[in-house]
């Protein structure tokens, strides 16, 4: 593994329940903090070491923010938080991304910005459509693009590790030629056991780096290898194979899959990597769906290559069962390549960086507007129930991957086969292929709706 970084404080600060201290917990990797569904559990400021990636951190957990009288035990707490904010380095604003925006987050968020601390909003519980969608009315509070994240089951840490690393000041001459050049691209090597992952990364950087073998599972841990191709720095990691669930019954094999797993999530691109012989089985269906469900950037290698005879017909076979199988990454780069004798490992590489630049493109909001606008007029949503749904304009909420909310009336009832048709839409005008798309929907509040 690599060094960690240096430390700075980061303050987990928000209205109560709204799952600080589940974040805390994550993060410290222990169950330090008391968690319950009732309020106000968490009183004392708590500290433990956070770690994230390759990121260490010192983190501080804080009461809920209340509106109290200074001299009450609520206003207490609160101080105790305030005092958090001001050593802090960098803060955590926390909103309850189902329960939306309360007058609480509102006042609390004037609070924290009042600080000039650095402030990365955090919308937790944003899992599924309801959770997004209170997320979205996070902007108005002036803090920035929310992060969706859900602190119960580790969703969205990875967004979270690129928005804490900029925070990170350099320590030493290594660091900084880091940071002059860019850091390193983050590519997870997966897929089944012996499909060639060791093989592959020991062929990349040019050396038996990763014990290989016949056998299936030599790798246990997940194995991170600094690495440069081009000029590009490359951190390189080298994963357990991951089985279908209901085979994995030792308990390292367990704890392997979870540290597969984990570094999906901190990857940038996510190597898959079939069999030639015998791509797209049940597992790799459900390890690409993971990756998508990561938001991670997907390209396929095509190992074994070399074994194969009718090149083309087994190329366009793959090609169509990948946009057939996995419509969630239509358009995603198969690279075909032998990682035994090192034939198309330079292939998969070009197709990394580009699928890499996918994942990170953002497009301009006047675009994605004249885009919509053709869009509607060309096919305009069904009417549910006698009434039209309007689909009024749109902007692209965050990358990585290229995020977009659409604002209009009704947005709720729109049916998925028309969510897919504005999705498929959205990844061919702007030439998406390969990543997964996010898409919500917003109804703007009505100023003359009686509450």
């Amino acid at each position: 593994m690599t060094e960690a970084a240096p430390r700075i404080t980061v303050a987990i600060v928000g209205r109560p329940n709204v799952g600080k201290s589940t974040l805390f917990n994550r993060l410290v990797g222990k169950r330090l903090a008391l968690v319950d569904d009732r309020p106000g559990v968490t009183r004392d400021r708590r500290e433990g070491e956070g770690r994230l990636g390759d990121l260490v951190f010192r983190i501080v957990d804080t009461a809920g923010l209340e509106h109290a009288d200074q001299g009450s035990l609520e206003g207490r707490m609160r101080a105790q938080t305030e005092a958090a904010i001001a050593e802090a380095d960098v803060v955590l604003f926390m909103i309850d991304g189902r329960a939306g925006l309360t007058a609480d987050d509102e006042r609390f968020a004037d609070l924290v910005r009042r600080s000039e601390r650095p402030v990365i909003l955090v919308a937790n519980k944003a899992e599924g459509r309801a959770g997004m969608e209170g997320a979205y009315e996070s902007y108005s509070l002036g803090l920035g693009d929310p992060m969706p994240i859900s602190a119960e089951h580790g969703e969205g840490l990875g967004d979270l590790y690129d928005a804490l690393v900029p925070f990170f000041p350099e320590q030493d001459d290594d660091e900084a030629e880091e940071s002059e050049e860019g850091a390193p691209l983050r590519i997870a090597i997966v897929g089944r056991p012996n499909a060639g992952k060791s093989t592959l990364v020991n062929r990349l950087v040019g050396s038996e780096r990763m014990l290989t073998g016949p056998e299936a599972g030599i790798t246990r841990d997940s194995v991170s290898v600094d690495w440069e191709w081009r000029g590009r720095r490359v951190r390189l990691v080298d994963t357990a194979g991951l089985r279908k669930k209901a085979r994995i019954v030792d308990k390292l094999e367990k704890l392997s899959v979870a540290d597969a797993i984990r570094s999906i999530k901190f990857a940038e691109v996510v190597v898959l990597l079939l069999d030639a012989a015998t791509p797209f089985e049940k597992q790799d269906l459900s390890i690409a769906d993971l990756v998508a469900r990561e938001g991670r950037a997907l390209v396929f290698g095509l190992n074994k290559w070399d074994l194969v005879d009718d090149r083309g017909p087994a190329l366009a076979r793959a090609r169509e069962a990948l946009d057939r199988l996995l419509p969630q990454v239509k358009g995603a780069l198969i690279a075909p390549l032998s990682a035994e004798t090192g034939e198309g490992v330079d292939r998969l590489m070009a197709a990394v960086v580009k699928t890499h630049e996918v994942w990170n493109r953002r497009i301009s909001t006047a675009a994605l507007n004249r885009w919509l606008e053709a869009t509607l007029e060309r096919h305009p949503p069904p009417a549910v129930a006698g009434k039209r749904i309007k689909l009024r304009y749109g902007t692209q909420a965050k990358a990585r991957p290229p995020s977009f909310v659409l604002f209009g009336t009704r947005t709720n009832e729109l049916p998925e086969s028309y969510v897919r048709y504005l999705v498929n839409g959205l990844r061919e005008t702007f030439d998406l292929p390969g990543v997964p798309i996010r898409l919500s929907f917003r109804t703007p509040e009505n100023p003359y709706d009686k509450k």
